[in-house]
């Protein structure tokens, strides 16, 4: 169909995302049963990501910062991106940018997930929003 080849980079980073799903619990997990079990009734209940932050590694916690991060921006990639292979724009240039994009956002993950520099983290942010404002102007272009 026309315009349909925007939706591989789509369903890549989805997939991306598990991925990086899959690295925050191989780490956490351990990193969290390695704590000191707590001795008051119910003192384990209910925490949060937050309360983790000051008890495992912040190296372990880069991995659930960045898979969050892949749930705030990428929803707009998402959405543009079905929006332009609807209405059969999703071809070409378009795709292009997509797979730039995706790319971006892999080695955005990779890069805070192990290093986090934020100099670098910030700069790889930029450029794949820039690749996302792009997708957007093309779609609204195209829809109005």
């Amino acid at each position: 169909m026309i315009g349909m080849t925007i939706l591989k980079p789509v369903v890549a980073l989805a997939a991306w995302t598990m991925i990086m799903w899959i690295w925050m619990y191989a780490t956490r997990i351990p990193a969290i049963s390695k704590l000191p079990k707590p001795t008051e009734p119910g003192a384990d209940q209910g925490w949060t990501g937050a309360m983790l932050e000051s008890l495992i590694p912040r190296e372990i916690q880069w991995k659930a910062h960045n898979y969050n991060h892949l749930h705030e921006a990428p929803t707009v990639f998402y959405a543009v991106c079905i929006v332009l292979a609807m209405i059969g724009q999703g071809d070409g240039l378009n795709t292009t940018i997509a797979w730039v994009y995706v790319a971006l956002r892999i080695v955005h993950s990779i890069w805070q997930s192990t290093v986090n520099k934020v100099g670098i983290r910030f700069l790889l942010f930029a450029l794949s929003s820039l690749a996302l404002m792009a997708l957007t102007l093309h779609a609204a272009l195209a829809v109005f």
